[in-house]
């Protein structure tokens, strides 16, 4: 969230030609976690971050601030991993919002971390028990992350009647993201990490040790990482296993003592059971953030202002809003802004190592929920650049065989008629009217959501 954010002053531009053994593109979480977690496993590494803006002015500093596990996607770990690896993930990724609690206070960086939990709730009738898959097979891994939520229980946490049931997630969190990634950015540059910012990335070549050229300067590197979100979309091989979609956010202004009238105090995130999904919390100073995956695309997978403000994005956001808290209909809205979702066809990241190459990795496909789990993101990526065979390199995110989409314009054209039909097919659901046919048959197409849903 932005309405907090001190000044920041941007390291310098690469101007010269440099070299390094890891060079990682991109400093938001992803980036950053691999380079933080570097200088730990060898810290006589000397480590390059390569941002094209600054650290953090992706996903990474813009987006809701949910610190989520890999729970609500169990079904989708388990179809391509077996049990045990299942669990190793899904356990790991509950552990590091835990290690991002200690890291915060360790590192003193005020990042707002809150650990009030998760509420997955249903809204409608369409989405009543959309968790029931999702709860009986962590059962039947002898593990009860969710708690079940009677409906005048969610009503009151939450603060409106909209919210029919839920089930409760304990050990999630929240943050101020961009306060987090600043936090991250400082502690990279105390352990001699060399951050620079405002270099867009120009050219990798494909040799030992790789040449990567930016406008004024060069670093060579015979380890190079890729964890540039949903920019990794202009690497044809990368290209066809996400697609960048966005996602809308609107704030309104501090009403704490409103907040306290509809009893919505606890701090919970919040989210619905949508494929478009809403998803909201409050602030520290007593805000709303309320967000939607609102799933617009970009023609050839180009990053443009679609990413960064979309005016209808930020327009369902509000309605979706003012639909789930009446009461508060002469709130204002304060900040509105976008942001990009590298989105996989299951929601779950990809790692692998660029064809004709030993030593080019990536981590793409955080699908909107990368703020918790790239911290395995960055060990992942780090085990790689340094050839280390261990439960990181080794796990089964790497080098899967995830389901690409199709190539270009099909991708877009295709996406945005299988976005339209979800749009509608959810618009009518949320009023109780029955979809047509053919939205509901076009909808099946939809990449899955945040959660594995009944």
């Amino acid at each position: 969230m932005q309405e907090t954010e001190p000044q920041l002053r941007p390291c310098a531009s690469l101007t010269t030609r440099e070299s390094a053994d890891v060079v990682i593109v991109g400093g938001g979480y992803v980036g950053l976690w691999t380079a933080l977690t570097l200088s730990e496993l060898s810290p006589e590494k000397k480590v390059v971050v390569l941002e094209r803006d600054v650290c953090g002015g992706g996903a990474s500093g813009r987006n809701g601030g949910f610190v989520m596990s890999w729970w609500p996607k169990i079904a989708s770990l388990l179809a391509f991993m077996d049990v045990e690896s299942a669990r190793f993930l899904a356990n790991a990724s509950e552990h590091a919002i835990e290690e991002l609690r200690a890291f915060c206070e360790l590192h003193a960086i005020d990042a707002h971390f809150r650990r009030a939990g998760w509420l997955w709730t249903s809204t409608s009738e369409a989405q009543r028990d959309s968790w029931a898959a999702t709860v009986e097979t962590c059962a039947r891994l002898g593990m009860r992350p969710f708690e079940a939520v009677a409906p005048a229980e969610v009503a009151r946490r939450t603060g409106s009647a909209i919210h029919r049931a839920a089930v409760f997630e304990r050990s999630n969190a929240t943050v101020q993201p961009a306060a987090l990634v600043r936090g991250m950015r400082r502690v990279a540059m105390e352990r001699g990490i060399r951050i620079y910012e405002n270099t867009p990335v120009l050219e990798i070549g494909h040799d030992i040790p790789s040449v990567i050229r930016t406008a004024e300067g060069e670093v060579r590197a015979p380890a190079v990482v890729l964890a540039t979100n949903a920019w990794a979309a202009a690497v044809p091989e990368i290209a066809r296993l996400i697609v960048p979609v966005n996602s809308s956010i609107v704030v309104t202004e501090s009403i704490p003592e409103r907040l306290k009238a509809i009893g919505w105090t606890g701090g919970e995130a919040i989210t619905d059971s949508q494929l478009m999904v809403d998803y909201y919390r409050t602030t520290r100073d007593g805000r709303i953030a309320f967000g939607k995956g609102t799933g617009a695309l970009a023609r050839g997978g180009v990053i443009d202002a679609t990413f960064s403000y979309h005016r209808q994005g930020c327009a369902m956001a509000e309605h979706d809003f003012r639909r789930s808290y009446p009461m508060l209909s002469n709130v204002r809205i304060t900040h509105a802004w976008s942001g990009p979702i590298d989105r996989t066809y299951d929601s779950l990241p990809v790692f692998g190592t660029l064809s004709g190459t030993s030593h080019i990795h990536y981590g793409v496909g955080w699908s909107g929920n990368g703020v918790g789990p790239s911290r395995i993101g960055g060990r992942i990526l780090a085990s790689l650049a340094l050839q280390r065979k261990d439960e990181w390199s080794g796990c089964a995110l790497v080098a899967r065989q995830a389901k690409p989409f199709p190539p270009e314009p099909v991708k877009y054209l295709g996406g945005s008629l299988v976005r339209g039909a979800v749009r509608r097919k959810e618009s009518r659901e949320a009023v109780g009217a029955r979809p047509r046919a053919i939205d509901m048959m076009l909808a099946k197409f939809a990449p899955s959501g945040l959660e594995d849903k009944s």
